[in-house]
């Protein structure tokens, strides 16, 4: 029979692109999410990408913190493993509101640990983020860099992983995946699913494809004048598919290995990519101009961040994820990671919605 994976938040970007892979692998899905900050659009979609693989995945609109219906889901369908993506993400709002995000993201997870405990699910893929590497003084960074976490919502993922090392350090039985990823970009091939923040884009790439489709006047790049290359900030882009696939391969660990412990992984490409790199990449993909606004840096932004990846490829097999019936290369470069998100963004330049239902009154 097919494994039963839970996925919560995967209604979101990286949630449905992680929900398609698993599906396509022959996986047996189950979604849980509130649709704060995603669309159950994206999740009919990838039924119908996914074909007959589809009807292998079930939505339940559920917040996490409610612990009743948690706990109803887990006691009608025994899981296998979970994938943790649920939670807010934006950087700045976390600033403004960290209560919002500490109750959220923190309590959230604790409840659906206890829920899994409690059920006999013991084996959890997290989802965390660099941002725990807080501002690296070198690169590449690797797992062993010590963190510190610089605004609220990257302290959630600190503390969600510090929470996980010690239930594992508790209770052997667990086994516990923690996935550091670095800037997701692009979208599915198919440009059916991709990224629809809501409000104003946190990220560059969102950005730049809103300039494109005439949502926005111009991009404004946060400082020109560090030690790189062209004068702007160097980030560490992976295509959302490779991250998707490095959670299958997450998975596959999980239950090729008894003993996995409570293991951390980067997932990057191990090269860093400047902004206007980036900008003159999706210029070329989109054949649009994107106007730039030249302004001073932000506070808190690092001059160069990328990942060393050594340790999943070598470990995850990262490198060769077999999913369905091809092979998936987990080194996609810019010009497909651009080529996707102008293919995503042309076919649906308001994402999952139309121009008089967004949630961004600036738009």
């Amino acid at each position: 029979m097919a494994k039963k994976i839970l996925v919560t938040g995967g209604a979101g970007y990286i949630g449905s692109h992680t929900v398609m892979q698993l599906l396509l692998a022959g996986f047996s899905v189950s979604v849980v999410d509130n649709l704060d900050n995603s669309s159950e659009a994206s999740l009919e979609r990838v039924a119908e990408l996914a074909g007959d693989c589809g009807k292998n995945m079930t939505f339940h609109k559920i917040d996490l913190r409610d612990r009743d219906a948690l706990k109803k889901l887990f006691a009608t369908t025994k899981f296998d493993a979970v994938i943790h993506f649920a939670g807010l993400k934006a950087v700045g709002e976390s600033v403004q509101k960290p209560l919002l995000y500490y109750n959220n993201n923190i309590i959230g997870t604790i409840i659906l640990l206890e829920t899994m405990a409690e059920h006999g699910c013991k084996k959890l893929v997290f989802s965390s983020s660099a941002t725990v590497y807080g501002w690296p003084k070198e690169v590449p960074c690797t797992e062993e860099f010590p963190l510190c976490a610089t605004n609220p919502y990257g302290r959630t993922k600190l503390m969600i992983e510090e929470i996980c090392r010690d239930i594992q350090l508790g209770d052997s039985e667990w086994d516990i995946v923690l996935l550091r990823y670095f800037n997701p970009v692009g979208a599915h091939p198919s440009g059916f699913i991709g990224e629809d923040p809501r409000g104003i884009p946190n990220n560059l790439m969102p950005f730049v494809q809103q300039v494109a489709v005439g949502r926005r006047p111009a991009l404004t790049v946060f400082g020109n004048d560090y030690s790189t290359k062209d004068g702007t900030g160097v980030r560490d882009y992976i295509h959302v598919v490779d991250l998707a696939d490095g959670h299958i391969a997450a998975v596959e660990k999980l239950f090729r290995s008894n003993k996995t412990g409570c293991d951390v992984y980067n997932l990057g490409t191990g090269k860093g990519t400047s902004v206007l790199e980036m900008v003159e990449a999706f210029e070329k993909a989109s054949g649009k101009k994107i106007p730039l606004v030249m302004a001073g840096r932000r506070p808190g932004d690092s001059e160069t961040v990328y990942a060393s990846t050594s340790k999943a490829e070598k470990e995850l097999n990262w490198k060769y994820v077999f999913v369905s019936y091809y092979y998936c290369r987990a080194k996609y470069g810019i010009e497909e990671m651009c080529r996707d998100q102008w293919n995503w963004a042309s076919k649906n330049p308001w994402g999952y919605g139309k121009p008089n239902e967004s949630a961004d009154p600036s738009t």
